[in-house]
Formats: structure tokens, C-alpha cells, sequence
């Protein structure tokens, strides 16, 4: 009787094998300590922000007679500001807000820029409008850009988001169009286009894996950089329309009370910077994963 052949796994095909070393690139950058202190940073707003129902029983916006209460005190643990509303419901319903726009805002403008990128490297004349519209826009510092915007829009989250994304968008394009004009002329793209693969085939199985790299990075920055824009537009009452809870407007309102009250202005003060080096720390973990 003949043995029955044994089964050997085939080859695995390249496009996968390329996925899996990717993933794996980042998370080997990720699992450093600079990526893991990032991401316990990160983590920990994060956390705070979706569980604030179940840490706070205080509605942020409910005004009592107990004003500028230090933290422990009337049965707030982070205390009240001038209005009597609890510092720390504030603080964590703020945390949401913030993020909201945050995680609206940067995706649209690496869907934005990303888009322009390619359609800059496909085009000549479509390259040269694209980068007049990105220098459009960088003219513009950030501060600027939002009160322009809120100009035309007004007031509110929308305005933040949009800010947000117009203010993102230069960099993912600069950064993909990069990324694709010298991979594109690599030898594997070469060799790639020899072998028969058309302009679509060679762009999205050969160029954009390869050139995805400094976009994965810099996504990580532009939330830092949003966090510190959002914070910056609420802190000047142009960002999230009050009496909605913002870290930057409850930052900018404990400035009279930062001797007698120096609490009302910690919190926030906390979470922007431990948001902003957290982001930082994963941008650079990602990056040192994605060199490997």
C-alpha cells in the first residue's frame, strides 16, 4: 500500500507575507519603552474619558451654590470652580469632547491628503495646483486658520473639526507624494513595471505599502499637534462652544484662580500633557519600528 503523501504548506504570497512584516515592524517599535509608555499615557486619558458616567456622578454642567470648593471638599474630589460646577466631572467630560474632535478631525485630513497626493502624482498639472493649495494653506499658522474659519462657520465643534483637518491635510500629502515619487523609481517598482504591472497594479501593490510608512508616523503627530490646536482654540473662546466641558476652556478659566485654587488648573493642565507626550512617544516608537 502506497503512504498517503504528506501535506507541505505552500509558498506564502508575497503581498501577505509584506502585510506581516509591516504589522510586525510596528509592533516591535510599539512594544519599546518609549512606545509602551506612550501607549499607557494615551490609554489612561482614554479610559478616563469613556468611563467618566461611572468615575463622576455629576452632571458637568449642573451649577450649585458651592463655589471654588478645594478638591475633597462637599463631596467633590477634585473640587468646584467659580460657578459651583464639579471640577472633575468637568475634566473628564472635557476629555471626550476634546478627543471627539481630535479623532474626527485627523483621519478626514489623512483621507484629504492622501487623495491630493495621489492625484498630484498622477498628473503633472494636477502636482503643480496641488502644492499651491498646500501652500495655501501652510501660510496660515494654526492659531489664524481657526479664527478664519470661525469667521465664515462661528463657534463650535464643527469649527474645531474643520480646522483640524484643513490645517493636517498639507502634511499627509506632502508626505505620501514623497513617499511615492521615490519608491516609484526604486528597482523592485522597475522590475515590477518590466514584469507587466500596470500604472493601478504597480501603485497600490508595490508603491503604497512601501510608502506608507512616514504616513503611519505621522498620524501620531497630527493628533498630538490637534490636541495642543483644539486646546488652543478653547482656551481663546474660539474652540467648543461653552458651557460645553473643554480642557482648553476650563484652562483658560482657572487662570484668576490659579493661587487659591491652583487644582481648577491642574487637571487639565495634566491631561493635555500627558496626551501630547504620549502621542509624541508613539509617533517615535513608530517611526524606530518602521527603520527595523
Amino acid at each position: 500500500m502506497t503512504a498517503p503523501a504528506t501535506l507541505l504548506p505552500g509558498p506564502v504570497p508575497a503581498a501577505v507575507a509584506r502585510k506581516s512584516r509591516v504589522r510586525n515592524r510596528y509592533l516591535r517599535g510599539l512594544a519599546t519603552p518609549r512606545g509602551i509608555i506612550g501607549l499607557a499615557l494615551v490609554g489612561l486619558v482614554l479610559a478616563a474619558g469613556l468611563a467618566a458616567p461611572l468615575l463622576t456622578s455629576y452632571d458637568p454642567n449642573f451649577q450649585t451654590a458651592d463655589a471654588l470648593l478645594s478638591p475633597g471638599s462637599g463631596g467633590h474630589p477634585w473640587g468646584t470652580d467659580e460657578v459651583g460646577r464639579d471640577l472633575l466631572s468637568r475634566l473628564l467630560y472635557g476629555i471626550r469632547a476634546d478627543l471627539l474632535v481630535v479623532l474626527a478631525g485627523v483621519p478626514i485630513a489623512a483621507l484629504a491628503g492622501c487623495s491630493l497626493a495621489l492625484l498630484a502624482t498622477a498628473h503633472r498639472a494636477a502636482d503643480v495646483a496641488v502644492q499651491r493649495l498646500f501652500d495655501l494653506i501652510l501660510s496660515f499658522p494654526g492659531l489664524i486658520l481657526g479664527l478664519t474659519v470661525t469667521a465664515v462657520m462661528g463657534v463650535g465643534r464643527g469649527t474645531v473639526i474643520v480646522v483640524i483637518a484643513l490645517s493636517e491635510t498639507p502634511g499627509f500629502g506632502r508626505l505620501l507624494r514623497g513617499a511615492i515619487l521615490v519608491h516609484r523609481d526604486r528597482e523592485y517598482a522597475v522590475a515590477a513595471r518590466v514584469g507587466g504591472a500596470g500604472p493601478l497594479r504597480l501603485l497600490t501593490r508595490h508603491v503604497l505599502p512601501n510608502a506608507a510608512d512616514p504616513v503611519v508616523v505621522h498620524f501620531a503627530l497630527a493628533m498630538s499637534v490637534a490636541v495642543i490646536l483644539e486646546g488652543a482654540m478653547s482656551f481663546i473662546g474660539i474652540g467648543i462652544r461653552p458651557p460645553e466641558a473643554a480642557l482648553g476652556a476650563t484652562l483658560a478659566a482657572s487662570r484668576p484662580y490659579l493661587e487659591d485654587h491652583p487644582a481648577y488648573a491642574l487637571g487639565p493642565l495634566v491631561v493635555i500633557t500627558a496626551l501630547v507626550v504620549g502621542l509624541n512617544l508613539i509617533a517615535e516608537a513608530l517611526n524606530r519600528g518602521a527603520r527595523r
